[in-house]
């Protein structure tokens, strides 16, 4: 059993900050309108997400009028 702090790493970067700096937009207005929670936007956005669900990659996507690689990017480990 894996603790809290030891998830498993991957090499995926969330480019959240840039896009809402980018639209003057704050994680609460975000959250908001996607459709959760400021903590689960939070998680996101500080990379320590083990996964996304493709509907809310799609309103993310939406109301910051994006594709999902202006969000998402690989680097390789």
């Amino acid at each position: 059993m894996m603790a809290a702090g030891d998830a498993e790493p991957h090499g995926i970067e969330v480019h959240l900050d840039r896009l809402l700096a980018e639209r003057r937009m704050t994680l609460t207005e975000l959250a908001d309108q996607v459709g959760v929670t400021n903590v689960n936007l939070s998680v996101l956005k500080n990379g320590r997400a083990k996964a996304i669900r493709f509907s809310t990659l799609t309103r993310l996507c939406e109301v910051l009028e994006c594709q999902p690689g202006d969000l998402l990017s690989h680097r390789p480990k």
